[in-house]
Protein backbone atom coordinates (compact mmCIF):
# COMPACT_ATOMS: atom_id res chain seq x y z
CA UNK A 1 0.00 0.00 0.00
CA UNK A 2 0.93 3.64 -0.39
CA UNK A 3 0.49 5.27 3.02
CA UNK A 4 0.54 8.92 4.01
CA UNK A 5 1.38 9.80 7.61
CA UNK A 6 0.52 13.38 8.48
CA UNK A 7 3.44 13.72 10.83
CA UNK A 8 6.00 10.95 11.00
CA UNK A 9 8.80 12.62 12.95
CA UNK A 10 7.90 12.01 16.61
CA UNK A 11 6.35 9.36 18.86
CA UNK A 12 3.10 7.81 17.54
CA UNK A 13 3.23 9.12 13.98
CA UNK A 14 6.86 8.05 13.67
CA UNK A 15 6.02 4.62 15.09
CA UNK A 16 3.24 4.27 12.48
CA UNK A 17 5.62 5.19 9.68
CA UNK A 18 8.27 2.77 10.98
CA UNK A 19 5.77 -0.09 11.29
CA UNK A 20 4.44 0.57 7.77
CA UNK A 21 7.97 0.43 6.37
CA UNK A 22 8.67 -2.78 8.28
CA UNK A 23 5.65 -4.32 6.53
CA UNK A 24 6.94 -3.29 3.12
CA UNK A 25 4.56 -0.39 2.39
CA UNK A 26 5.53 2.80 0.59
CA UNK A 27 5.46 5.58 3.16
CA UNK A 28 5.18 9.33 2.68
CA UNK A 29 5.43 11.56 5.77
CA UNK A 30 4.08 15.11 5.59
CA UNK A 31 5.51 17.44 8.22
CA UNK A 32 7.50 20.59 8.76
CA UNK A 33 10.45 18.39 9.60
CA UNK A 34 11.47 20.53 12.58
CA UNK A 35 10.76 17.95 15.31
CA UNK A 36 13.02 15.19 14.03
CA UNK A 37 13.74 12.90 11.13
CA UNK A 38 11.36 10.47 9.50
CA UNK A 39 12.28 6.77 9.63
CA UNK A 40 14.82 5.63 7.07
CA UNK A 41 13.04 4.60 3.89
CA UNK A 42 10.16 7.06 4.22
CA UNK A 43 9.86 10.13 1.98
CA UNK A 44 9.42 13.46 3.70
CA UNK A 45 7.20 16.06 2.07
CA UNK A 46 7.55 19.36 3.89
CA UNK A 47 4.21 20.98 4.68
CA UNK A 48 3.00 23.68 7.05
CA UNK A 49 -0.55 22.97 8.15
CA UNK A 50 -0.86 26.42 9.71
CA UNK A 51 -0.84 27.95 6.22
CA UNK A 52 -4.08 28.02 4.18
CA UNK A 53 -2.29 26.28 1.30
CA UNK A 54 -0.06 24.19 3.55
CA UNK A 55 -0.99 20.84 2.00
CA UNK A 56 -0.53 21.96 -1.61
CA UNK A 57 2.65 19.88 -2.01
CA UNK A 58 0.40 16.79 -1.66
CA UNK A 59 -2.36 17.85 -4.00
CA UNK A 60 -2.96 15.33 -6.76
CA UNK A 61 -1.19 12.48 -4.96
CA UNK A 62 -3.18 9.35 -4.21
CA UNK A 63 -2.86 7.18 -1.12
CA UNK A 64 -4.39 3.87 -0.10
CA UNK A 65 -4.41 4.97 3.53
CA UNK A 66 -3.94 8.21 5.45
CA UNK A 67 -3.07 8.51 9.15
CA UNK A 68 -3.69 11.90 10.79
CA UNK A 69 -2.48 12.62 14.32
CA UNK A 70 -3.51 16.32 14.33
CA UNK A 71 -3.37 17.23 18.00
CA UNK A 72 -5.70 20.18 18.40
CA UNK A 73 -6.92 21.78 15.18
CA UNK A 74 -10.24 21.21 13.45
CA UNK A 75 -8.94 23.41 10.64
CA UNK A 76 -6.03 21.06 10.02
CA UNK A 77 -8.35 18.05 10.00
CA UNK A 78 -10.91 19.56 7.63
CA UNK A 79 -8.26 20.77 5.21
CA UNK A 80 -6.60 17.37 5.12
CA UNK A 81 -9.90 15.68 4.37
CA UNK A 82 -10.70 18.26 1.69
CA UNK A 83 -7.39 17.91 -0.12
CA UNK A 84 -6.76 14.18 0.32
CA UNK A 85 -9.97 12.48 1.41
CA UNK A 86 -11.60 11.85 -1.96
CA UNK A 87 -9.05 9.30 -3.13
CA UNK A 88 -8.05 7.69 0.20
CA UNK A 89 -9.51 4.23 0.69
CA UNK A 90 -8.94 4.32 4.46
CA UNK A 91 -8.46 7.20 6.90
CA UNK A 92 -7.26 6.96 10.49
CA UNK A 93 -7.77 9.89 12.82
CA UNK A 94 -6.10 9.66 16.21
CA UNK A 95 -8.41 11.16 18.80
CA UNK A 96 -8.37 10.87 22.60
CA UNK A 97 -10.38 9.57 25.55
CA UNK A 98 -10.43 13.24 26.57
CA UNK A 99 -13.51 13.56 24.34
CA UNK A 100 -15.67 12.15 27.15
CA UNK A 101 -17.58 14.62 29.28
CA UNK A 102 -17.60 12.58 32.50
CA UNK A 103 -14.28 11.18 33.72
CA UNK A 104 -15.58 10.26 37.16
CA UNK A 105 -18.25 7.69 36.26
CA UNK A 106 -17.05 4.34 34.90
CA UNK A 107 -18.71 3.51 31.60
CA UNK A 108 -19.94 7.05 30.85
CA UNK A 109 -19.89 7.62 27.08
CA UNK A 110 -21.38 11.09 26.52
CA UNK A 111 -18.91 13.34 24.77
CA UNK A 112 -18.11 17.01 25.20
CA UNK A 113 -19.71 19.57 22.89
CA UNK A 114 -17.63 20.21 19.76
CA UNK A 115 -15.55 23.38 19.62
CA UNK A 116 -13.96 25.18 16.71
CA UNK A 117 -10.39 26.46 16.65
CA UNK A 118 -9.82 29.67 18.53
CA UNK A 119 -6.28 31.02 18.14
CA UNK A 120 -4.86 32.18 21.44
CA UNK A 121 -7.45 30.36 23.57
CA UNK A 122 -6.21 28.77 26.77
CA UNK A 123 -5.42 25.11 26.27
CA UNK A 124 -7.38 23.12 28.86
CA UNK A 125 -8.21 19.43 28.97
CA UNK A 126 -11.86 20.27 28.29
CA UNK A 127 -11.04 22.43 25.28
CA UNK A 128 -8.64 19.80 23.98
CA UNK A 129 -11.37 17.16 24.23
CA UNK A 130 -13.97 19.39 22.58
CA UNK A 131 -11.69 20.18 19.64
CA UNK A 132 -11.07 16.45 19.23
CA UNK A 133 -14.85 15.89 19.16
CA UNK A 134 -15.21 18.46 16.37
CA UNK A 135 -12.36 16.83 14.48
CA UNK A 136 -13.96 13.40 14.77
CA UNK A 137 -17.21 14.79 13.39
CA UNK A 138 -15.40 16.35 10.45
CA UNK A 139 -13.77 13.04 9.56
CA UNK A 140 -16.96 11.00 9.92
CA UNK A 141 -19.07 13.44 7.91
CA UNK A 142 -16.60 13.49 5.03
CA UNK A 143 -15.47 9.86 4.94
CA UNK A 144 -18.23 7.70 6.42
CA UNK A 145 -17.25 4.04 6.50
CA UNK A 146 -13.71 4.81 5.36
CA UNK A 147 -13.02 6.44 8.74
CA UNK A 148 -11.20 4.66 11.56
CA UNK A 149 -11.19 6.82 14.70
CA UNK A 150 -9.06 5.74 17.63
CA UNK A 151 -9.60 7.47 20.96
CA UNK A 152 -6.22 6.89 22.51
CA UNK A 153 -5.69 6.65 26.22
CA UNK A 154 -2.27 6.99 27.84
CA UNK A 155 0.29 6.14 25.14
CA UNK A 156 3.52 4.74 26.52
CA UNK A 157 6.82 3.20 25.48
CA UNK A 158 9.99 4.34 23.74
CA UNK A 159 10.11 7.96 22.51
CA UNK A 160 7.53 9.12 25.09
CA UNK A 161 8.82 12.32 26.68
CA UNK A 162 5.73 13.09 28.76
CA UNK A 163 7.09 11.16 31.80
CA UNK A 164 3.57 10.01 32.63
CA UNK A 165 4.68 6.37 32.41
CA UNK A 166 8.46 6.47 32.00
CA UNK A 167 8.89 8.05 35.43
CA UNK A 168 8.03 4.73 37.08
CA UNK A 169 10.53 2.42 35.31
CA UNK A 170 13.19 5.09 35.83
CA UNK A 171 12.37 5.47 39.52
CA UNK A 172 11.98 1.78 40.33
CA UNK A 173 15.27 1.00 38.58
CA UNK A 174 17.10 3.10 41.22
CA UNK A 175 15.72 0.95 44.04
CA UNK A 176 15.45 2.03 47.68
CA UNK A 177 12.27 3.40 49.22
CA UNK A 178 9.87 4.44 46.45
CA UNK A 179 6.91 6.72 47.18
CA UNK A 180 3.73 5.41 45.55
CA UNK A 181 0.18 6.70 45.99
CA UNK A 182 -1.89 4.75 48.50
CA UNK A 183 -4.66 4.12 45.98
CA UNK A 184 -4.01 0.45 45.14
CA UNK A 185 -7.46 -0.20 43.64
CA UNK A 186 -7.48 2.89 41.42
CA UNK A 187 -7.84 1.80 37.78
CA UNK A 188 -4.84 2.15 35.49
CA UNK A 189 -4.43 1.43 31.79
CA UNK A 190 -2.17 2.32 28.92
CA UNK A 191 -1.34 1.43 25.33
CA UNK A 192 2.20 0.83 24.12
CA UNK A 193 2.92 3.13 21.17
CA UNK A 194 4.12 0.19 19.08
CA UNK A 195 0.94 -1.79 19.71
CA UNK A 196 -1.21 1.19 18.73
CA UNK A 197 0.86 1.75 15.59
CA UNK A 198 0.53 -1.92 14.63
CA UNK A 199 -3.23 -1.82 15.10
CA UNK A 200 -3.54 1.31 12.96
CA UNK A 201 -1.68 -0.50 10.18
CA UNK A 202 -3.79 -3.64 10.63
CA UNK A 203 -6.92 -1.52 10.32
CA UNK A 204 -5.65 0.14 7.15
CA UNK A 205 -4.73 -3.20 5.59
CA UNK A 206 -8.08 -4.81 6.45
CA UNK A 207 -10.27 -1.69 6.04
CA UNK A 208 -11.49 -1.65 9.63
CA UNK A 209 -13.73 1.34 10.32
CA UNK A 210 -15.60 2.78 13.30
CA UNK A 211 -14.75 4.56 16.54
CA UNK A 212 -12.85 2.79 19.33
CA UNK A 213 -11.20 3.50 22.65
CA UNK A 214 -7.61 2.62 21.80
CA UNK A 215 -6.38 1.32 25.13
CA UNK A 216 -5.29 -1.83 26.90
CA UNK A 217 -7.25 -3.57 29.67
CA UNK A 218 -7.75 -1.68 32.91
CA UNK A 219 -6.02 -3.09 35.99
CA UNK A 220 -5.57 -1.88 39.58
CA UNK A 221 -2.80 0.69 39.90
CA UNK A 222 -1.02 -1.57 42.37
CA UNK A 223 -0.89 -4.30 39.71
CA UNK A 224 0.55 -1.97 37.08
CA UNK A 225 3.17 -0.53 39.41
CA UNK A 226 3.93 -4.03 40.67
CA UNK A 227 4.54 -5.29 37.12
CA UNK A 228 6.86 -2.37 36.42
CA UNK A 229 8.77 -2.93 39.65
CA UNK A 230 9.10 -6.65 39.05
CA UNK A 231 10.61 -5.96 35.64
CA UNK A 232 13.16 -3.31 36.58
CA UNK A 233 13.58 -2.88 40.36
CA UNK A 234 16.55 -4.17 42.40
CA UNK A 235 15.77 -6.62 45.18
CA UNK A 236 16.12 -4.02 47.95
CA UNK A 237 13.34 -1.86 46.50
CA UNK A 238 10.66 -0.92 49.04
CA UNK A 239 7.45 0.69 47.73
CA UNK A 240 6.01 3.00 50.38
CA UNK A 241 2.31 3.79 50.09
CA UNK A 242 1.76 7.44 50.79
CA UNK A 243 -1.80 8.37 51.88
CA UNK A 244 -3.56 10.83 49.60
CA UNK A 245 -3.91 13.33 52.44
CA UNK A 246 -0.14 13.35 52.91
CA UNK A 247 0.42 13.80 49.19
CA UNK A 248 -1.97 16.73 49.12
CA UNK A 249 -0.45 18.34 52.20
CA UNK A 250 3.00 17.98 50.65
CA UNK A 251 1.86 19.71 47.47
CA UNK A 252 2.20 16.62 45.29
CA UNK A 253 -0.07 16.72 42.24
CA UNK A 254 -1.71 13.78 40.46
CA UNK A 255 -0.99 12.69 36.89
CA UNK A 256 1.56 15.17 35.53
CA UNK A 257 3.47 18.39 35.99
CA UNK A 258 6.21 19.38 38.42
CA UNK A 259 6.17 17.67 41.83
CA UNK A 260 3.66 15.03 40.81
CA UNK A 261 3.09 11.28 40.91
CA UNK A 262 2.20 10.01 37.42
CA UNK A 263 -0.66 7.49 36.97
CA UNK A 264 -2.26 8.71 40.19
CA UNK A 265 -5.68 10.25 39.52
CA UNK A 266 -8.26 11.94 41.76
CA UNK A 267 -11.70 10.28 41.96
CA UNK A 268 -13.10 12.88 39.56
CA UNK A 269 -10.88 11.53 36.77
CA UNK A 270 -10.40 7.84 37.51
CA UNK A 271 -12.78 6.76 34.75
CA UNK A 272 -10.17 8.03 32.29
CA UNK A 273 -8.29 4.83 33.07
CA UNK A 274 -11.20 2.43 33.17
CA UNK A 275 -12.31 2.66 29.55
CA UNK A 276 -13.68 -0.53 27.99
CA UNK A 277 -10.90 -2.12 25.93
CA UNK A 278 -13.04 -5.07 24.78
CA UNK A 279 -14.27 -3.55 21.46
CA UNK A 280 -10.73 -2.63 20.40
CA UNK A 281 -9.39 -6.04 21.39
CA UNK A 282 -12.20 -7.70 19.44
CA UNK A 283 -11.29 -5.51 16.45
CA UNK A 284 -7.72 -6.77 16.46
CA UNK A 285 -5.77 -4.66 18.96
CA UNK A 286 -3.00 -6.74 20.53
CA UNK A 287 -1.23 -5.55 23.67
CA UNK A 288 2.11 -6.61 25.09
CA UNK A 289 2.77 -7.19 28.81
CA UNK A 290 3.37 -4.12 30.97
CA UNK A 291 6.79 -5.52 31.87
CA UNK A 292 7.90 -5.40 28.22
CA UNK A 293 6.85 -1.76 27.90
CA UNK A 294 8.60 -0.95 31.19
CA UNK A 295 11.89 -2.51 30.09
CA UNK A 296 11.93 -0.71 26.75
CA UNK A 297 10.80 2.56 28.33
CA UNK A 298 13.65 2.27 30.83
CA UNK A 299 16.18 1.85 28.03
CA UNK A 300 14.83 5.02 26.44
CA UNK A 301 14.87 6.82 29.79
CA UNK A 302 18.52 5.93 30.31
CA UNK A 303 19.31 7.43 26.93
CA UNK A 304 17.67 10.69 27.99
CA UNK A 305 19.25 10.65 31.44
CA UNK A 306 17.57 9.30 34.55
CA UNK A 307 18.39 12.41 36.58
CA UNK A 308 17.14 14.96 34.06
CA UNK A 309 14.54 17.60 34.91
CA UNK A 310 11.18 15.94 34.18
CA UNK A 311 7.79 17.10 32.97
CA UNK A 312 6.15 14.79 35.51
CA UNK A 313 7.24 13.05 38.68
CA UNK A 314 9.26 13.77 41.80
CA UNK A 315 12.94 14.62 41.88
CA UNK A 316 15.09 12.53 44.22
CA UNK A 317 15.17 15.42 46.69
CA UNK A 318 11.39 15.93 46.55
CA UNK A 319 10.74 12.25 47.13
CA UNK A 320 13.17 12.11 50.05
CA UNK A 321 11.50 15.15 51.60
CA UNK A 322 8.07 13.57 51.16
CA UNK A 323 9.08 10.27 52.75
CA UNK A 324 10.87 11.96 55.64
CA UNK A 325 7.79 14.01 56.46
CA UNK A 326 5.26 11.21 56.53
CA UNK A 327 3.22 10.83 59.69
CA UNK A 328 2.77 7.14 59.06
CA UNK A 329 4.44 4.72 56.69
CA UNK A 330 2.71 1.75 55.11
CA UNK A 331 4.33 -0.80 52.87
CA UNK A 332 2.48 -3.26 50.65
Amino acid sequence: MRILVLGGTIFLSRAVAAEALRRGHEVVCAARGDSGAVPGGARLVRVDRDRPDGLEPLRGERFDAVVDVAKMSVTWVREAVRVLGESAAHWTFVSSVSVYADHGTPGATDTLPPLEDEPGAEVTSERYGSVKVASELAVREALGDRAFIVRAGLITGPDDRSDRFGYWPARFSRGGRVAVPDTPEQPAQHIDVRDLAAWILDAAEHRVHGTFDAIGPSVPLSAMLGAIAEAVAPRDTEPVRVPVTDLEEAGVSPWSGPRSLPLWLPPSHQAMMSRDAAPALAAGLKVRPVADTALDALEYERGLGLDRVRQAGLSAAEEAELLAGLRQLRTP
